[in-house]
Protein backbone atom coordinates (compact mmCIF):
# COMPACT_ATOMS: atom_id res chain seq x y z
CA UNK A 1 0.00 0.00 0.00
CA UNK A 2 1.28 3.45 -0.95
CA UNK A 3 -0.20 6.96 -0.61
CA UNK A 4 -1.52 8.70 -3.72
CA UNK A 5 1.28 11.06 -4.88
CA UNK A 6 -1.37 13.39 -6.26
CA UNK A 7 -2.69 14.00 -2.77
CA UNK A 8 0.60 13.43 -0.96
CA UNK A 9 3.42 14.82 -3.15
CA UNK A 10 6.01 14.04 -0.47
CA UNK A 11 5.31 10.32 -0.97
CA UNK A 12 6.79 10.27 -4.48
CA UNK A 13 9.65 7.87 -5.09
CA UNK A 14 8.31 5.26 -2.68
CA UNK A 15 8.81 7.43 0.41
CA UNK A 16 5.31 6.74 1.67
CA UNK A 17 4.35 8.82 4.69
CA UNK A 18 7.92 9.16 5.97
CA UNK A 19 8.22 12.91 5.41
CA UNK A 20 4.75 13.57 6.80
CA UNK A 21 5.55 11.54 9.92
CA UNK A 22 8.84 13.40 10.36
CA UNK A 23 7.04 16.74 10.15
CA UNK A 24 4.41 15.66 12.67
CA UNK A 25 7.06 14.34 15.06
CA UNK A 26 9.00 17.61 14.78
CA UNK A 27 5.88 19.35 16.11
CA UNK A 28 5.92 17.11 19.18
CA UNK A 29 2.93 15.08 17.99
CA UNK A 30 2.22 11.44 17.16
CA UNK A 31 1.36 10.29 13.64
CA UNK A 32 -1.53 7.89 13.04
CA UNK A 33 -3.27 6.35 10.04
CA UNK A 34 -6.61 4.67 9.34
CA UNK A 35 -6.54 1.33 7.48
CA UNK A 36 -9.14 -1.25 6.53
CA UNK A 37 -9.34 -4.99 7.00
CA UNK A 38 -7.25 -7.41 4.98
CA UNK A 39 -6.32 -6.59 1.41
CA UNK A 40 -7.72 -4.13 -1.13
CA UNK A 41 -9.90 -5.26 -4.02
CA UNK A 42 -7.54 -3.32 -6.28
CA UNK A 43 -4.57 -5.45 -5.22
CA UNK A 44 -6.67 -8.62 -5.52
CA UNK A 45 -7.81 -7.79 -9.05
CA UNK A 46 -4.25 -6.89 -10.09
CA UNK A 47 -3.04 -10.15 -8.51
CA UNK A 48 0.00 -8.42 -7.07
CA UNK A 49 2.79 -10.61 -5.64
CA UNK A 50 3.11 -10.99 -1.87
CA UNK A 51 6.28 -9.56 -0.33
CA UNK A 52 8.35 -11.70 2.00
CA UNK A 53 9.21 -9.16 4.74
CA UNK A 54 11.83 -11.43 6.31
CA UNK A 55 13.83 -12.34 3.20
CA UNK A 56 12.86 -9.60 0.78
CA UNK A 57 11.48 -10.26 -2.70
CA UNK A 58 8.42 -12.33 -3.53
CA UNK A 59 7.00 -14.71 -0.94
CA UNK A 60 7.76 -18.27 -1.98
CA UNK A 61 6.48 -21.35 -0.17
CA UNK A 62 6.43 -24.95 -1.40
CA UNK A 63 7.99 -23.76 -4.64
CA UNK A 64 5.11 -21.37 -5.36
CA UNK A 65 5.17 -17.60 -5.80
CA UNK A 66 2.13 -16.41 -3.84
CA UNK A 67 -0.09 -13.57 -5.02
CA UNK A 68 -3.03 -11.51 -3.78
CA UNK A 69 -5.62 -13.85 -5.30
CA UNK A 70 -4.14 -16.72 -3.31
CA UNK A 71 -4.80 -15.04 0.03
CA UNK A 72 -7.86 -12.81 -0.57
CA UNK A 73 -11.23 -14.12 0.65
CA UNK A 74 -13.84 -12.76 -1.75
CA UNK A 75 -16.67 -14.17 0.35
CA UNK A 76 -15.56 -12.07 3.34
CA UNK A 77 -15.54 -8.51 2.06
CA UNK A 78 -16.04 -5.58 4.41
CA UNK A 79 -19.88 -5.42 4.66
CA UNK A 80 -20.09 -1.65 4.37
CA UNK A 81 -17.27 -1.30 1.80
CA UNK A 82 -17.71 -4.48 -0.19
CA UNK A 83 -16.06 -3.08 -3.33
CA UNK A 84 -13.00 -1.91 -1.46
CA UNK A 85 -11.55 -4.51 0.91
CA UNK A 86 -11.69 -8.19 1.83
CA UNK A 87 -10.24 -10.43 4.52
CA UNK A 88 -7.06 -12.44 3.99
CA UNK A 89 -6.60 -16.10 4.81
CA UNK A 90 -4.41 -16.00 7.92
CA UNK A 91 -4.11 -19.80 7.99
CA UNK A 92 -1.72 -19.41 5.05
CA UNK A 93 1.88 -18.37 5.51
CA UNK A 94 1.41 -15.99 2.58
CA UNK A 95 -1.57 -14.35 4.30
CA UNK A 96 0.42 -13.76 7.47
CA UNK A 97 3.40 -12.54 5.43
CA UNK A 98 1.19 -9.97 3.70
CA UNK A 99 -0.04 -8.51 7.01
CA UNK A 100 3.51 -8.53 8.40
CA UNK A 101 4.76 -6.63 5.34
CA UNK A 102 2.02 -4.01 5.74
CA UNK A 103 2.63 -3.20 9.39
CA UNK A 104 6.41 -3.29 9.05
CA UNK A 105 5.99 -0.76 6.26
CA UNK A 106 3.92 1.45 8.56
CA UNK A 107 6.64 1.20 11.20
CA UNK A 108 9.32 2.15 8.65
CA UNK A 109 7.30 5.27 7.78
CA UNK A 110 7.26 6.31 11.43
CA UNK A 111 3.60 5.56 12.15
CA UNK A 112 2.75 5.66 15.88
CA UNK A 113 -0.94 4.72 15.76
CA UNK A 114 -3.02 2.48 13.49
CA UNK A 115 -6.79 2.39 13.50
CA UNK A 116 -7.80 -0.92 11.92
CA UNK A 117 -11.36 -0.63 10.63
CA UNK A 118 -13.96 -3.24 9.73
CA UNK A 119 -12.43 -5.83 12.08
CA UNK A 120 -14.46 -5.47 15.32
CA UNK A 121 -18.06 -5.40 16.53
CA UNK A 122 -20.37 -6.71 13.82
CA UNK A 123 -17.32 -7.05 11.55
CA UNK A 124 -15.16 -9.10 13.92
CA UNK A 125 -12.00 -10.56 12.34
CA UNK A 126 -10.37 -12.18 15.35
CA UNK A 127 -7.70 -14.05 13.37
CA UNK A 128 -6.49 -10.90 11.60
CA UNK A 129 -6.37 -9.03 14.92
CA UNK A 130 -4.29 -11.83 16.43
CA UNK A 131 -1.78 -11.85 13.55
CA UNK A 132 -1.42 -8.06 13.49
CA UNK A 133 -0.90 -7.98 17.26
CA UNK A 134 1.91 -10.51 17.00
CA UNK A 135 3.54 -8.47 14.23
CA UNK A 136 3.40 -5.32 16.36
CA UNK A 137 5.03 -7.15 19.25
CA UNK A 138 7.96 -7.96 16.95
CA UNK A 139 8.70 -4.27 16.30
CA UNK A 140 11.51 -2.49 18.12
CA UNK A 141 9.18 0.35 19.15
CA UNK A 142 5.53 0.51 20.22
CA UNK A 143 2.74 1.21 17.74
CA UNK A 144 -0.72 1.72 19.24
CA UNK A 145 -3.31 -0.65 17.79
CA UNK A 146 -6.95 0.47 17.65
CA UNK A 147 -9.99 -1.51 16.49
CA UNK A 148 -13.20 -0.31 14.85
CA UNK A 149 -16.16 -0.22 14.49
CA UNK A 150 -17.97 -0.95 17.74
CA UNK A 151 -21.52 -1.75 16.62
CA UNK A 152 -22.84 -4.65 18.75
CA UNK A 153 -19.55 -4.90 20.65
CA UNK A 154 -19.92 -6.71 23.97
CA UNK A 155 -17.71 -7.20 27.03
CA UNK A 156 -17.40 -10.88 26.10
CA UNK A 157 -16.15 -9.94 22.63
CA UNK A 158 -13.68 -7.50 24.16
CA UNK A 159 -12.38 -10.17 26.51
CA UNK A 160 -11.39 -12.18 23.46
CA UNK A 161 -9.19 -9.50 21.86
CA UNK A 162 -8.56 -6.81 24.49
CA UNK A 163 -5.17 -8.19 25.49
CA UNK A 164 -4.06 -8.02 21.84
CA UNK A 165 -4.76 -4.32 21.28
CA UNK A 166 -4.61 -0.91 22.94
CA UNK A 167 -8.14 0.34 22.30
CA UNK A 168 -11.36 -0.82 20.68
CA UNK A 169 -14.59 0.91 19.79
CA UNK A 170 -17.64 -0.13 21.77
CA UNK A 171 -20.33 1.88 19.92
CA UNK A 172 -21.22 2.92 16.40
CA UNK A 173 -20.00 6.22 15.00
CA UNK A 174 -20.70 9.12 17.35
CA UNK A 175 -21.95 12.38 15.86
CA UNK A 176 -23.14 15.64 17.37
CA UNK A 177 -26.66 14.66 18.39
CA UNK A 178 -27.88 14.06 21.93
CA UNK A 179 -29.23 10.66 20.90
CA UNK A 180 -25.70 9.57 19.96
CA UNK A 181 -24.25 10.84 23.23
CA UNK A 182 -27.00 9.26 25.31
CA UNK A 183 -26.40 5.87 23.69
CA UNK A 184 -22.95 5.74 25.32
CA UNK A 185 -24.09 5.72 28.97
CA UNK A 186 -25.33 2.15 29.31
CA UNK A 187 -22.60 0.59 27.18
CA UNK A 188 -20.01 2.47 29.25
CA UNK A 189 -21.59 1.09 32.41
CA UNK A 190 -21.43 -2.48 31.08
CA UNK A 191 -17.77 -2.36 30.03
CA UNK A 192 -16.79 -0.71 33.32
CA UNK A 193 -18.68 -3.36 35.30
CA UNK A 194 -16.76 -6.04 33.37
CA UNK A 195 -13.46 -4.50 34.59
CA UNK A 196 -12.34 -3.76 31.03
CA UNK A 197 -11.22 -0.16 31.62
CA UNK A 198 -7.44 -0.33 31.68
CA UNK A 199 -7.35 -4.12 31.39
CA UNK A 200 -4.31 -5.94 30.01
CA UNK A 201 -3.47 -4.94 26.46
CA UNK A 202 -0.75 -4.88 23.81
CA UNK A 203 2.53 -3.93 25.52
CA UNK A 204 0.53 -2.47 28.38
CA UNK A 205 -3.17 -1.81 28.80
CA UNK A 206 -6.30 -1.64 26.66
CA UNK A 207 -9.21 0.80 26.74
CA UNK A 208 -12.83 0.76 25.55
CA UNK A 209 -13.14 3.58 23.01
CA UNK A 210 -16.26 5.78 22.86
CA UNK A 211 -15.19 7.31 19.51
CA UNK A 212 -13.94 10.80 18.70
CA UNK A 213 -15.43 13.92 20.27
CA UNK A 214 -17.57 15.63 17.57
CA UNK A 215 -17.02 19.15 18.87
CA UNK A 216 -16.13 22.46 17.25
CA UNK A 217 -16.15 22.84 13.45
CA UNK A 218 -17.50 19.72 11.66
CA UNK A 219 -18.89 18.29 8.44
CA UNK A 220 -21.94 16.04 8.09
CA UNK A 221 -21.64 12.23 8.28
CA UNK A 222 -20.37 10.80 5.01
CA UNK A 223 -19.24 14.18 3.71
CA UNK A 224 -15.50 14.51 3.15
CA UNK A 225 -15.52 17.97 1.59
CA UNK A 226 -18.15 19.89 3.57
CA UNK A 227 -20.10 22.05 3.90
CA UNK A 228 -18.67 22.69 7.33
CA UNK A 229 -20.75 23.77 10.30
CA UNK A 230 -20.67 24.22 14.05
CA UNK A 231 -21.32 21.36 16.46
CA UNK A 232 -25.06 20.83 16.96
CA UNK A 233 -24.74 19.91 20.65
CA UNK A 234 -25.61 22.57 23.20
CA UNK A 235 -22.91 23.83 25.57
CA UNK A 236 -24.26 21.65 28.40
CA UNK A 237 -24.47 18.62 26.10
CA UNK A 238 -20.86 19.12 25.03
CA UNK A 239 -19.74 19.32 28.66
CA UNK A 240 -21.74 16.20 29.45
CA UNK A 241 -20.07 14.30 26.63
CA UNK A 242 -16.57 15.36 27.65
CA UNK A 243 -17.35 14.44 31.27
CA UNK A 244 -18.63 10.96 30.39
CA UNK A 245 -15.69 10.23 28.07
CA UNK A 246 -13.27 11.32 30.80
CA UNK A 247 -14.91 9.35 33.60
CA UNK A 248 -14.99 6.22 31.45
CA UNK A 249 -11.29 6.84 30.72
CA UNK A 250 -11.97 6.57 27.01
CA UNK A 251 -9.18 7.64 24.67
CA UNK A 252 -9.82 11.34 24.01
CA UNK A 253 -9.59 12.28 20.35
CA UNK A 254 -10.85 15.60 19.02
CA UNK A 255 -12.97 15.18 15.89
CA UNK A 256 -13.29 18.83 14.84
CA UNK A 257 -11.22 21.04 12.56
CA UNK A 258 -8.15 22.10 14.55
CA UNK A 259 -7.67 25.11 12.27
CA UNK A 260 -10.93 26.62 13.48
CA UNK A 261 -10.78 25.79 17.18
CA UNK A 262 -12.85 28.30 19.16
CA UNK A 263 -12.28 29.28 22.78
CA UNK A 264 -15.36 27.51 24.14
CA UNK A 265 -14.47 24.20 22.53
CA UNK A 266 -10.86 24.56 23.63
CA UNK A 267 -11.94 25.12 27.24
CA UNK A 268 -14.02 21.94 27.17
CA UNK A 269 -11.39 19.62 25.72
CA UNK A 270 -8.60 21.01 27.93
CA UNK A 271 -10.52 21.07 31.22
CA UNK A 272 -7.77 20.14 33.73
CA UNK A 273 -10.07 18.34 36.16
CA UNK A 274 -11.53 16.10 33.46
CA UNK A 275 -8.12 15.40 31.96
CA UNK A 276 -6.84 14.37 35.38
CA UNK A 277 -9.84 12.09 35.90
CA UNK A 278 -9.22 10.55 32.50
CA UNK A 279 -5.52 9.98 33.24
CA UNK A 280 -5.33 9.05 36.91
CA UNK A 281 -8.69 7.90 38.27
CA UNK A 282 -9.28 4.22 39.07
CA UNK A 283 -12.14 1.78 39.58
CA UNK A 284 -14.53 3.98 37.60
CA UNK A 285 -18.05 2.61 37.40
CA UNK A 286 -21.69 3.61 37.63
CA UNK A 287 -23.43 3.74 41.00
CA UNK A 288 -26.22 1.20 40.91
CA UNK A 289 -28.62 3.34 42.89
CA UNK A 290 -28.92 7.08 43.39
CA UNK A 291 -31.53 8.86 45.47
CA UNK A 292 -32.45 12.40 44.58
CA UNK A 293 -35.19 14.81 43.58
CA UNK A 294 -36.13 15.86 40.07
CA UNK A 295 -35.09 19.34 39.00
CA UNK A 296 -38.35 20.75 37.69
CA UNK A 297 -36.56 23.79 36.28
CA UNK A 298 -34.85 21.70 33.60
CA UNK A 299 -36.76 19.79 30.95
CA UNK A 300 -33.85 18.06 29.19
CA UNK A 301 -30.91 15.80 30.01
CA UNK A 302 -31.52 15.39 33.74
CA UNK A 303 -30.67 12.00 35.21
CA UNK A 304 -34.24 11.17 36.14
CA UNK A 305 -34.43 8.37 33.60
CA UNK A 306 -31.34 6.76 35.15
CA UNK A 307 -32.28 7.57 38.76
CA UNK A 308 -34.02 4.84 40.72
CA UNK A 309 -35.91 5.52 43.91
CA UNK A 310 -34.85 3.58 47.00
CA UNK A 311 -38.38 2.33 47.55
CA UNK A 312 -38.47 0.95 44.01
CA UNK A 313 -35.26 -1.04 44.35
CA UNK A 314 -35.54 -1.79 48.08
CA UNK A 315 -31.84 -1.06 48.48
CA UNK A 316 -30.10 -0.63 51.79
CA UNK A 317 -29.69 3.07 52.46
CA UNK A 318 -26.10 2.64 53.65
CA UNK A 319 -25.09 1.69 50.10
CA UNK A 320 -26.71 4.62 48.30
CA UNK A 321 -25.23 8.10 47.69
CA UNK A 322 -27.70 10.90 48.28
CA UNK A 323 -27.70 14.38 46.76
CA UNK A 324 -29.34 17.14 48.77
CA UNK A 325 -29.26 20.90 49.33
CA UNK A 326 -26.98 22.70 51.79
CA UNK A 327 -30.01 24.78 52.78
CA UNK A 328 -31.49 21.74 54.45
CA UNK A 329 -32.17 22.46 58.10
CA UNK A 330 -29.67 19.85 59.27
CA UNK A 331 -26.94 20.65 56.75
CA UNK A 332 -24.44 22.10 59.17
CA UNK A 333 -21.10 21.27 60.67
CA UNK A 334 -18.82 22.38 57.83
CA UNK A 335 -15.56 24.22 58.57
CA UNK A 336 -12.89 25.72 56.32
CA UNK A 337 -9.14 25.77 56.97
CA UNK A 338 -7.14 28.35 55.06
CA UNK A 339 -3.57 28.38 53.80
CA UNK A 340 -2.98 32.07 53.26
CA UNK A 341 -6.00 33.35 51.34
CA UNK A 342 -7.01 29.99 49.89
CA UNK A 343 -8.87 27.14 51.55
CA UNK A 344 -6.64 24.10 52.03
CA UNK A 345 -9.21 21.85 53.73
CA UNK A 346 -12.98 21.60 54.00
CA UNK A 347 -14.11 19.52 56.98
CA UNK A 348 -17.38 18.23 58.32
CA UNK A 349 -17.81 17.09 61.91
CA UNK A 350 -20.68 14.91 63.06
CA UNK A 351 -22.76 16.94 65.52
CA UNK A 352 -25.58 14.53 66.09
CA UNK A 353 -26.70 14.58 69.69
CA UNK A 354 -26.00 11.46 71.67
CA UNK A 355 -23.05 10.39 69.53
CA UNK A 356 -19.45 10.44 70.66
CA UNK A 357 -17.25 13.06 69.06
CA UNK A 358 -15.20 11.74 66.15
CA UNK A 359 -12.41 13.18 64.05
CA UNK A 360 -13.73 15.48 61.33
CA UNK A 361 -14.22 14.22 57.80
CA UNK A 362 -12.03 16.37 55.50
CA UNK A 363 -11.53 17.14 51.84
CA UNK A 364 -8.02 18.31 50.96
CA UNK A 365 -7.58 20.70 48.05
CA UNK A 366 -4.78 20.23 45.54
CA UNK A 367 -3.83 21.22 42.02
CA UNK A 368 -4.28 19.10 38.85
CA UNK A 369 -1.68 16.46 38.05
CA UNK A 370 0.07 16.53 34.71
CA UNK A 371 3.30 14.49 35.05
CA UNK A 372 4.40 11.22 36.56
CA UNK A 373 6.46 13.19 39.08
CA UNK A 374 3.33 15.06 40.15
CA UNK A 375 1.51 11.76 40.55
CA UNK A 376 4.27 10.37 42.80
CA UNK A 377 4.24 13.52 44.95
CA UNK A 378 0.46 13.35 45.18
CA UNK A 379 0.55 9.76 46.45
CA UNK A 380 2.95 10.72 49.24
CA UNK A 381 0.89 13.68 50.40
CA UNK A 382 -2.72 12.75 49.74
CA UNK A 383 -2.96 8.95 49.63
CA UNK A 384 -5.98 7.84 51.64
CA UNK A 385 -7.53 11.31 51.87
CA UNK A 386 -10.64 12.51 50.11
CA UNK A 387 -9.87 15.49 47.91
CA UNK A 388 -11.49 18.48 46.28
CA UNK A 389 -9.52 19.50 43.21
CA UNK A 390 -8.73 23.21 43.09
CA UNK A 391 -9.21 24.96 39.76
CA UNK A 392 -7.70 28.42 39.87
CA UNK A 393 -9.76 29.71 36.96
CA UNK A 394 -13.20 28.85 38.32
CA UNK A 395 -15.06 28.80 41.61
CA UNK A 396 -15.30 25.37 43.17
CA UNK A 397 -18.44 24.44 45.03
CA UNK A 398 -19.70 21.77 47.40
CA UNK A 399 -23.13 20.70 48.56
CA UNK A 400 -23.73 18.19 51.32
CA UNK A 401 -25.99 17.16 54.16
CA UNK A 402 -25.33 15.13 57.33
CA UNK A 403 -28.55 13.19 56.74
CA UNK A 404 -27.31 11.83 53.40
CA UNK A 405 -26.15 8.23 53.13
CA UNK A 406 -22.94 6.93 51.58
CA UNK A 407 -21.41 3.50 51.32
CA UNK A 408 -18.25 4.79 53.04
CA UNK A 409 -17.97 3.38 56.56
CA UNK A 410 -16.62 6.67 57.88
CA UNK A 411 -19.40 8.82 56.44
CA UNK A 412 -22.64 6.92 56.77
CA UNK A 413 -24.45 10.06 57.94
CA UNK A 414 -23.45 12.55 55.30
CA UNK A 415 -22.82 12.90 51.56
CA UNK A 416 -21.32 15.31 49.07
CA UNK A 417 -21.23 15.86 45.34
CA UNK A 418 -19.88 18.20 42.72
CA UNK A 419 -22.51 20.93 42.57
CA UNK A 420 -24.05 23.26 40.02
CA UNK A 421 -24.06 27.03 40.23
CA UNK A 422 -27.86 27.19 39.89
CA UNK A 423 -28.49 25.01 42.93
CA UNK A 424 -28.32 25.56 46.67
CA UNK A 425 -24.79 24.87 47.76
CA UNK A 426 -21.70 25.91 49.67
CA UNK A 427 -19.77 28.10 47.25
CA UNK A 428 -16.06 28.55 47.76
CA UNK A 429 -13.44 30.28 45.64
CA UNK A 430 -10.16 28.37 45.71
Amino acid sequence: MLPDPGRWPSSQGGKGFTEVADKVHAMGLKFGIHVMRGISTQAFNANTPILDPLKGGAYIESGKNWTARDIGLRERTCPWMSQGFMSVDTTLGAGRAFLRSLYRQYADWGVDFVKNDCVFGDNLEAHEIDVVSKVLQELDRPMLYSLSPGVSATPNMANGVGNLVNMYRITGDDWDSWEDVEAHFNVSRDFAAANLIGAKGLRGKSWPDLDMLPLGWLTDPGSNQGPQRKCNLSFDEQKTQMTLWSMVKSPLMFGGDMRKLDGTTYSIITNPILLEINSYSTDNREFSYISGTEDLRSSNHVLTRQTRNLKEVKAEASHVPSLTSCRHAEAKGWTFNFDGRKASRICWKDKYLGRKSKAPFCLHTRKPLFTLEDKYSYKQKYQGKLQLLANETDDSCLNASPIGKLSSRETKRMSFSHCKLNEDQVLMAL
